[in-house]
């Protein structure tokens, strides 16, 4: 049982928390206090932070009040250079300092107990993760609910290649409402009417030549991002970016790690579980549901809350075109409630919560609901560890005859070659996306209809979809149809399934390829292949995680190392976290490919600039599926009799 509201609520708004360097935090502070007189209670009480890029006042009576009213202390903070906070914003470059001197701050006021816990979603989950690892006197708890561990590994760049969603960001939500937009409105409008698809379409971009343009600051640090892949360079040791490479410096505290299967930072949830709760003493737990980054409701946009409190994405049990039933959905708010009564308070509501719990995707029938979604299902699952005790990485291998089993190859030689268009990619069809976003057109100036009032068109997708183009798919040309159809995907697919397979835990995927180039791309993609029915006469393939690796990133290196034609590499990939059944008669499939684009942006196959070049060719490539080099994927196949 979580604590309940009986506090009225005192508001102090716009407090200014000064850091280090003297730039000043715009923070709004709610505290407990007396129902009848509305003045905050005597007794300190423990102090829950958010710091947020997003508008601290967007979720107050959602939120800080929420809190406040069931006897905490809630400090909710721009940060640095966003809204009403002084300084510059870089993404992400200043919020471990930031953050550990406002954790101070807070700690040393009259009403804290001493008990500084964090909270927070997305950007409010990296800042947590941040500021950790100053490891800060008195952070008592974080809840880190969908955030990043290394951002240049898996979150702005992934085995080398550049997540585009970064660029999108800048574009709106970021650029949108940088200090220099809401001070002018004729900057603000310029974003409003930028249609990000076409940037896209267009891209690269050029400094100078983009809306971002207007925008130094923000133009600086897109491209640092989009342009520098090596590990020697400063940007990718700053914790704020990088807090994996500072786990053994991170604060020793109770902590969950929350997230969901189609998730932007689904993989980077699961690695900060497994790696600090094997490096800490304090309880630190996970928690993955089939959620989506925010929530997508039926109808193809964001709501508008759904960028602040809470994430809605829990609270609906949907993902992309996907159904999993009500049992999938889970109160928020209340959960943190019950994870910082027991941790700040002495409370006992956590005390049965298990160390992992899991949403186990894939146990329903596949029928299409009133909604025209497809019914995916699934259960709740405990565990002690990730992966689940009983996982045992399974290894299967493609054919040249286009299946995929546990049967090693036994051909000397046995390939299979295609070309890559980088002119012609293969388009995204929802994965674990997010921030693909641009605003809805309005004839509306900004002053008649405000920017933070106007839809979000989501274009890419989030979460699952039949692996299907048709006119609305971005990127897509006629024509439409399956992407298994198109030259430049290999299809690799098991017999239908004779008994149910239930996989939990990380994926791994060799290719072993080469390329008439110095640089190239190969992506791998987890399928799950629905049978025809009468609902689905056509089947349904269901995308269940993916991955990419840069040719010259190989192996996850730390700095670039051109291909020599010819010459056979394995591509290494670790397509995020998932657990799913693939039923009986379903088939596991396996899609090899060179690009998913706009989810990755897309090599241009020259070993030329790792973003910006234009001169694009098309690069033959060459997949292995033979005794020595046995192109697979390994799944976590989870069994309950092992």
């Amino acid at each position: 049982m979580a604590s309940q509201s009986t506090y009225g609520v005192h508001a102090e708004l716009n407090v200014r928390i000064e850091t280090r360097d003297g730039i000043e935090l715009a923070t709004d502070i709610y505290r407990p206090a007396d129902p009848q007189t509305g003045e905050p209670v005597d007794e300190s009480r423990p102090v829950l932070l958010d710091r947020t890029p997003y508008d601290r006042t967007g979720g107050r009576l959602r939120h800080g009040e929420w809190y406040a009213s069931r006897g905490y202390v809630v400090a909710i903070q721009d940060v640095r250079g966003r809204f009403d906070s002084d300084g510059e914003f870089y993404i992400h470059a200043n919020e471990a300092k930031d953050g550990a001197d406002t954790v101070d701050w807070l700690s040393k006021r009259e009403y804290c107990d001493g008990q500084v816990a964090t909270l927070g979603t997305s950007y409010g989950a990296w800042v947590q993760s941040a500021l950790a690892t100053q490891d800060p006197n008195n952070l008592a708890g974080m809840f880190v609910n969908m955030g990043a561990a290394n951002g240049r590994k898996k979150t702005f760049r992934h085995n080398g290649a550049f997540e585009l969603r970064w660029l999108c960001w800048a574009l709106t939500l970021g650029g949108g409402f940088a200090h220099e937009s809401l001070a002018d409105p004729d900057i603000q409008q310029q974003f409003a009417d930028v249609d990000v698809r076409e940037i896209l379409a267009d891209s690269p971009i050029k400094r100078g030549e983009s809306p971002l343009a207007t925008l130094p600051g923000y133009e600086q640090w897109t491209f640092d991002i989009m342009e520098t892949g090596n590990t020697s360079t400063d940007l990718w040791k700053n914790p704020g970016l990088n807090f994996e490479r500072h786990y053994d410096n991170s604060a020793d505290v109770p902590t969950v790690y929350a997230g969901g299967w189609y998730d932007s930072y689904t993989g980077a949830t699961c690695d900060n579980f497994v790696e600090l709760g094997n490096r800490k003493d304090a309880d630190h737990y996970l928690l993955m549901g089939p959620w989506t980054h925010l929530a997508r409701l039926p109808g193809g946009h964001d709501h508008s809350d759904a960028l602040l409190f809470p994430p809605l994405s829990w609270e609906h049990p949907t993902a992309g075109d996907l159904a999993f039933g009500d049992a999938a959905a889970r109160k928020y708010r209340e959960t943190r409630l019950r994870f910082f009564d027991q941790y700040l308070q002495g409370g006992d509501g956590w005390k049965t919560q298990p160390r992992v719990e899991y949403f186990l995707m894939g146990t329903g029938d596949g029928h299409r609901t009133d909604d025209g979604l497809l019914f995916h299902g699934g259960e709740w699952r405990n565990a002690d560890t990730w992966p689940p005790e009983g996982t045992e990485m399974t290894r299967y291998y493609i054919h040249n005859d286009g299946t995929l089993s546990s049967m090693k190859p036994k051909a000397d030689v046995s390939t299979t070659t295609f070309n890559f268009d980088p002119t012609d990619p293969v388009p995204t069809i929802g994965g674990n996306t997010s921030s693909y976003l641009t605003y809805e057109p309005r004839d509306e100036s900004v002053r008649a209809h405000p920017l933070g009032d106007r839809n979000i068109i989501d274009f890419a997708g989030r979460g699952g979809y039949d692996q299907r183009t048709d006119q609305d798919t971005f990127g897509a040309t006629p024509p439409y149809g399956p992407l298994a159809d198109r030259d430049d995907v290999l299809t690799f697919r098991t017999p239908p399934l004779e008994q149910p397979v239930d996989i939990a835990g990380p994926i791994r995927v060799r290719i072993y390829g080469e390329t008439d180039g110095q640089d190239t791309d190969f992506t791998a993609k987890l399928i799950d292949e629905y049978p025809a029915s009468e609902t689905h006469p056509d089947g349904y393939a269901l995308n269940i995680s993916d991955s990419i690796c840069r040719g010259r990133y190989r192996g996850y290196r730390q700095e670039p190392d051109l291909l020599e034609p010819g010459v056979v590499y394995e591509f290494y990939m670790e397509p995020y976290d998932t657990a799913n059944r693939f039923k009986q008669d379903h088939r596991i499939r396996l899609d090899i490919s060179s690009s998913n684009w706009p989810r990755f942006d897309v090599n241009q196959n020259t070993g030329g600039k790792l973003y910006g070049d234009t001169n694009p060719r098309v690069a033959e490539n060459t997949i292995h599926h033979n005794n020595e080099y046995a192109t697979h994927i390994e799944l976590p196949v989870w069994s309950a009799n092992t």
